[in-house]
């Protein structure tokens, strides 16, 4: 299984992930002290799994799904692989390689999201 956490203020208003099954298995409501300029104070947090087999499709999904503006992006993990997906953009290395993971980073702040929010498990 694949595990990850989705922020449901991320989805472009419109937007429809449909196709891969998600067990959400937590959602939280939760204050954000670092939250960008465009990001609300407020999030709903969704722990979510799947089926390792569906790792890339809900990439491609998320990837579509996620609001360019914001400075969002979803984070993942099957048993040896990250996925850092942004709005059009993915990310997907072997677990705890740093270079994959400064590459996410990288792209991360390019776009504006806070230092304290790039703090995903990989």
């Amino acid at each position: 299984m694949l595990e990850g956490v989705l922020i449901a203020e991320s989805l472009r208003v419109g937007a429809e992930l449909a196709g891969v099954p998600l067990h959400v298995t937590k959602i939280a409501r939760v204050e954000v002290n670092s939250a960008a300029a465009e990001q609300p104070l407020q999030w709903t947090l969704l722990d979510f799994a799947a089926e390792e087999a569906d790792a890339e499709r809900l990439a491609e999904q998320l990837a579509d799904c996620l609001a360019p503006a914001g400075g969002w992006y979803v984070n993942y993990n099957t048993a040896t692989e990250a996925f850092v997906v942004f709005a059009d953009k993915i990310f997907r290395y072997p677990r705890r390689q740093a270079e994959g993971r400064r590459q996410a980073q990288d792209y991360a702040r390019s776009i504006g999201i806070p230092e304290p929010q790039l703090d995903w498990q990989d």
